[in-house]
């Protein structure tokens, strides 16, 4: 967006970013049976602010300028049809006005947008997940008004900022007295609901008794002369302005707690879970963590700040403390409260704190417990949990060593079992189904769960009715390089080495392959003269039943899913040549004993090429790959 330079007291207009006017959009027609949030909302903008104030005065006390009574005031007006959310908090200067209310500087906000659909229900609950804010004034007002000065300007350098929500706004310089901010939304015609006092006063207790700051409202008495309720000049506060977390977890309703995790991380839908302890000892910090029902959109941006809300005694230091949980929790919200951090705590002292890896520690400790009893006891809501943040979570294994045996137990896989839930099979369940004799965890890994499952390299271990993991997620290779055994039993590619099966072979199947390996041994070597150039080695396979062929690398080599990963990802992965395995019962490779050396070449490369599609990379010639094919077809 272009600005020309205004003059000091200049009005100027400018456009709304272009998701805003999409937001704006949504906020009015998506929205609109649960209009009271837009109040939830403001009041907690303005519960920011005065913590952020808070915070900025430990250094510099010069800020609060003698009015150290932080509150957020709501007030209306039935004549000119306005509801007034005000604060003495921080404040905007003009830049931040402009940069704060006319866009949306949010990662994942291009995601956001794609994923609407159009359908009013199913957008309402994105909305949420994206965070509504400011912008939710324009569900019940029709035009909204915010006056503000940052604490530390001159009172000349006050700003107004308004607009229709229509695709513009206008900013101009005014003279305002006291720091902070006022919002004034101008009702809509059909709004007359909120200008009530006790409409208000309502909403406010349900949505703010969590906030520690006192939200405020004038008090009304009876006038018998008017016959109507008359406000006095006299503030009293609604809420009971206490930090939630700060009580007793027996004084608490549950009611309290899913509105206090909607206000920390301005979320639409209700948590999953949370957990809510006071810690004692030689670290004595309080925890009010939450699991959210859904991912945010900016979950895998690694620019994107996370973490929780960081307190020391009570007083707002950061919010998004991530040094306090791990990376692999970055989806946990909610409040770390310290007695023992410093004030003017920094980003670089959390980093360094002893104290801080306690914190860490324990936080950890209470955040996979909770997933534990999720897991055992609410087993929908762990699926539901598993599908938004289950790759995030394997991210632990190798991240978090000293917990890696309870994360563990916390994954899950989609199996060949069909038996039971394929999708959501756990490493205690696959242990608890494994052959008399099997020693180890299969698993396959591809580019998608179908890849996975009907994988060559899985044939004869559905003919033994042996159950194989079936992995696709990105990060599964990285999780399996750390995640090395379960239960004393060792995890095992299908894809790598050669199969270790013997323990549950009978003595005809080890007399047969034998007997197979030399009958083939002169095809074996006549692929491997053919295909030299493209192959580490070929040898008859133990670990195909219905296709001709497959292709497998060594144990300690990289996995051609890991590779393509690699490669996609823009970096450099080692050339590793396959190991080409032949199955001597097909039709095909039979055939191949008795085709002249005119054509072999030929059928060789289509043997390979046929193993490396089923694997699912890519030919290096696929032009040739065809050519080939359809000369077959017409011989």
């Amino acid at each position: 967006m272009t600005q020309a330079t205004p003059s000091a007291d200049a009005a100027q207009t400018l456009g709304f970013q272009a998701e805003v006017k999409q937001l704006l959009h949504l906020m009015i027609h998506s929205l609109y049976s649960n209009k009271e949030i837009f109040l939830r909302e403001l009041v907690s903008n303005a519960s920011d602010a005065c913590d952020k104030l808070r915070f900025e005065a430990i250094d510099q006390p010069d800020l609060l300028a003698g009015d150290t009574d932080l509150h957020v005031r709501v007030d209306y007006n039935k004549e000119n049809r306005t509801i007034t959310i005000s604060d003495n908090g921080v404040g905007l200067s003009r830049d931040e006005a402009i940069a704060n209310l006319g866009t949306i500087a949010r990662s994942g906000t291009k995601e956001f947008f794609s994923k609407l659909t159009g359908d009013k229900q199913k957008d309402a609950q994105l909305i949420g997940q994206f965070g509504v804010g400011f912008y939710s004034s324009f569900i019940v007002a029709d035009k909204v008004t915010v006056r503000s000065r940052r604490a530390g300007l001159p009172s000349a350098d006050g700003v107004e900022w308004i607009s229709d929500g229509q695709g513009e706004f206008t900013v101009s310089q005014i003279d305002k007295a006291d720091r902070g901010t006022e919002v004034t939304l101008h009702l809509r015609e059909d709004e007359d609901d909120f200008l009530s006092n006790w409409k208000l006063r309502e909403v406010l207790r349900r949505y703010s008794d969590h906030i520690s700051l006192p939200v405020q409202m004038l008090k009304e008495e009876w006038d018998k002369d008017k016959g109507e309720q008359v406000k006095q000049d006299e503030w009293e506060s609604v809420n009971q302005a206490s930090a939630l977390w700060t009580r007793s977890k027996s004084e608490v309703t549950d009611e309290q707690y899913r509105e206090f995790y909607k206000h920390v991380s301005h979320d639409f839908d209700d948590p999953l879970a949370w957990t809510h302890n006071r810690v004692e000892g030689r670290n004595e910090y309080t925890q009010l963590l939450f699991i959210p029902k859904r991912a945010p959109f900016d979950l895998y941006d690694r620019d994107a700040r996370r973490g929780v809300n960081l307190y020391v005694k009570r007083v707002f230091i950061m919010d998004d403390a991530e040094q306090l949980l791990p990376s692999y929790l970055r989806f946990v919200r909610g409040v770390i409260d310290s007695a023992d951090l410093p004030l003017n705590v920094s980003r670089e002292l959390l980093q360094e704190s002893r104290d801080v890896k306690a914190i860490r520690e324990g936080s950890t400790k209470r955040v996979l417990s909770m997933l534990e009893d999720m897991a055992e006891n609410k087993k929908e809501d762990y699926a539901t949990f598993w599908a938004e943040f289950g790759q995030v979570l394997k991210e632990g294994t190798g991240e978090d060593a000293a917990n890696i045996e309870r994360l563990s137990k916390l994954l899950r896989f989609a199996s060949t079992n069909e038996e039971s839930d394929a999708q959501v099979v756990t490493l205690a369940d696959y242990v608890s189904r494994m052959k008399e004799g099997q020693d180890k965890i299969y698993y396959v890994t591809a580019d998608s769960y179908m890849g996975g499952y009907n994988s060559p390299q899985l044939e004869i271990f559905r003919k033994k009715g042996i159950e194989v993991l079936v992995l696709w997620d990105r990060v599964d290779e990285w999780m399996l390089s750390h995640l090395r055994k379960f239960d004393y039993k060792e995890l095992a590619s299908v894809a790598k080495g050669g199969l270790d099966l013997e323990a549950m072979a009978d003595d005809n199947e080890k007399k047969h392959q034998t007997e197979v390996a030399e009958q083939f041994k002169p095809l074996v070597e006549r692929l491997q003269e053919s295909l030299k150039d493209r192959v580490k080695e070929v040898r008859v396979s133990s670990r195909l039943v219905d296709s001709p062929s497959c292709v497998v690398v060594g144990q300690n080599e990289l996995s051609p899913h890991l590779q393509r990963m690699l490669k996609a990802a823009g970096q450099d992965a080692p050339n590793v040549l396959p190991v080409l395995e032949i199955n001597p019962d097909h039709a095909l490779v039979q055939k191949l004993n008795g085709v002249s050396d005119d054509s072999f070449k030929d059928w060789a490369s289509i043997l390979l090429d046929q193993a490396l599609l089923a694997d699912g990379s890519q030919l290096p010639d696929p032009t040739a790959f065809v050519k080939r094919i359809n000369q077959l077809l017409l011989n």
